[in-house]
């Protein structure tokens, strides 16, 4: 019997959530870092960490917020969020299964909202920035951040095929254009915007997601196949690790 997406995402990372808890790629950067400097001068009553997955958002903003809700519609991550907030002392942390289209909670009932490598895997991307302009307070910050893709069509076609190989659940890493626009049409201003790139290490990219061998083969034939100006791009290595193109963006009510 065919899957709803949602189906497709829990089973994805269902199983998978202690690999993403101490996945040392999730686990740190300059992003969580300048969450946490975000968190620190802000104080949040109430923050939300929409798509928590391993949860390192939730712990980089629980040591300065009176609350944090992590957010996900997993119930195995949820659960391995749960175990790790306790282990690291976090009481201040509760987690609530949802998706990010259509969130259980009030207008404006946070201060600070924060969504980290989840976008990708929403199936309405519009909507789930809609929502999560509903539950923020007008004067409150939310941060986006995520792998986007680079625009042009050469490098996004490459992109979308190995995401897709790597993990049926992936729906679209989107361009900084297309960010942008929809989150001026979900009532966000754009306060910044900084880019940068990360190195995927090919081996513990595709075993994070156990990834079927036969996907992985078909991955390193799409990079063995892929133009001179797509590998340039993308600085694909003899062992298939590669350059991702990241992008933070902090916006506000418009």
């Amino acid at each position: 019997m065919p899957k709803h997406h949602e189906s497709v995402v829990e089973a994805q990372f269902g199983t998978r959530a202690n690999a993403y808890v101490e996945s040392a790629v999730h686990a740190q950067g300059a992003d969580l870092d300048a969450l946490s400097a975000m968190a620190a001068d802000r104080k949040p009553q109430h923050a939300l960490d929409l798509g928590t997955g391993g949860g390192h958002v939730t712990y980089a903003l629980a040591p300065y917020a009176t609350r944090v809700t992590a957010a996900d519609l997993s119930t195995d991550m949820l659960t391995a969020v749960a175990a790790a907030a306790r282990e690291k002392g976090l009481n201040n942390v509760a987690t609530v299964e949802t998706a990010a289209e259509r969130l259980p909670f009030p207008d404006a009932d946070f201060d600070f909202l924060a969504c980290r490598y989840s976008a990708h895997h929403w199936q309405d991307f519009d909507r789930g920035l809609r929502q999560a302009r509903r539950v923020l307070r007008g004067d409150a910050p939310a941060i986006f951040i995520d792998v986007c893709s680079p625009g042009p069509a050469l490098f996004d076609t490459h992109l979308q095929a190995v995401e897709l190989l790597r993990d049926t659940s992936h729906v679209r890493d989107y361009n900084i254009g297309e960010w942008m626009t929809a989150l001026s049409c979900a009532g966000f201003a754009i306060a910044s915007c900084r880019t940068w790139r990360l190195r995927m290490d090919f081996p513990v990219w595709t075993a994070r997601m156990r990834t079927p061998a036969e996907n992985v083969k078909a991955i390193r034939a799409l990079q063995d196949a892929a133009s001179a100006e797509t590998k340039a791009h993308f600085a694909i290595e003899a062992d298939g690790s590669f350059l991702l193109d990241m992008m933070m963006i902090e916006a506000v009510a418009a």
